[in-house]
Parts: structure tokens; sequence; C-alpha cells
């Protein structure tokens, strides 16, 4: 009976595990492929429908968080089409760039634009209340401002890029009144 020498024994175990790693990616490659084909054939979507937070770019490229002045965001109102649109909500300053006819000049949302105007989200008044000030509103309508910052968290359009700095509101300063012309939310 022919023995083999250790040192054959050794690279035929090696070519066998290697043959069977290989194998193994071949066949996830493969799953991947027709995970991604099946998706696109089904929904006309490579992602199975899904659009959100992690179908947008942006969430991978880290960047340097951008602080702003009040009046430093106001140049990004939309109002130059060579700058990006730029809007705030509770502090969260977002680029909103890529929804230019909502935000931009003219659009419906325009007034959002270059501004942080929380108030304005979860009141309706897009008159009065353009702005932080969120004294005085009730724990449902802080909960609809949380609610606006997650839409613009988990957009596949827009993303975060940095805060706005907001003097502080003097103790003194009055809560902006209810306006009557505010745009009626939807339940």
């Amino acid at each position: 009976m022919a023995t083999q020498e250790p040192g054959k024994k050794q690279k035929q175990q090696q070519q066998q595990k290697t043959s069977l790693l290989s194998q193994g990616l071949i066949g996830l490659t493969w799953i991947v492929l027709f995970f991604f084909l099946g998706s696109y054939l089904i929904t006309e979507s490579w992602t199975w429908g899904y659009r959100g937070k992690w179908t947008n770019i942006n969430t991978y490229i880290p960047r340097k968080e951008m602080i702003f002045t009040e009046q430093e965001l106001l140049e990004f109102d939309g109002s130059d089409p060579k700058k990006p649109i730029y809007l705030a909500i509770d502090g969260d300053v977002y680029d909103v760039t890529l929804g230019g006819g909502w935000y931009g000049k003219g659009g419906s949302y325009s007034h959002f634009a270059g501004k942080d105007a929380a108030r304005a989200y979860v009141t309706g008044c897009f008159q009065d209340h353009l702005t932080h000030d969120t004294r005085g509103l009730s724990e449902d309508q802080l909960k609809g401002i949380d609610h606006w910052k997650k839409f613009y968290d988990k957009h596949h359009k827009y993303h975060k890029i940095g805060r706005v700095l907001h003097e502080p509101i003097p103790a003194d300063a009055p809560i902006p009144k209810p306006c009557k012309s505010a745009v009626s939310q939807k339940p």
C-alpha cells in the first residue's frame, strides 16, 4: 500500500478548502445577482421598491457637519439657481435641492427654504409661524415636529448637512399667536 507524503496530503486538503470557498463565493454571487435581477423584473426597481435613506448615496458619504447662522441659512432659500436649497427643522439643516420644484422659488413649499420654520410645520400657518419658536405648542404638535424631522432623515433624496444656531429667545418675548389663516392638517 502506497502512502502519501504528508506535504502532498496537506496540499490536497488546502486545494479542497480553496475550491469549496471559491464555489461558495460563486454561488453567493449568483444569489445576489438573481435577487437584484428578480427585483428589477418584478418591481422595476433594483431594491424591491424600497426608496428611503439607505438608497440615498449621500447616506454613505461622510461629511463634516456645517454650522449656519440664521442669516447664512437665508442665502440658500432657492432664489439663486446656482446655490443649493436648504431648510431647517428644529435646528437640523437638510439639503432639499433635488426637490427644487417644491422648495425652489415659486414652489409650493418655498416658504420653508432658507429658514427654520419648525412651528409652521405643525400649525399650518405659513405667514406668521415661519419660526423655530416652539414655545406653547402641545405635546402632539411637538411629536409632529419629530415626525417631520424623521421624514427628512429617512428621505431618499434629501439629507442632513448640519445645524443652524439660533439666537436665544428672550424670556419676555410673546409666544406666537394662533393664526386664523392656518392650513388644516391631514388626519
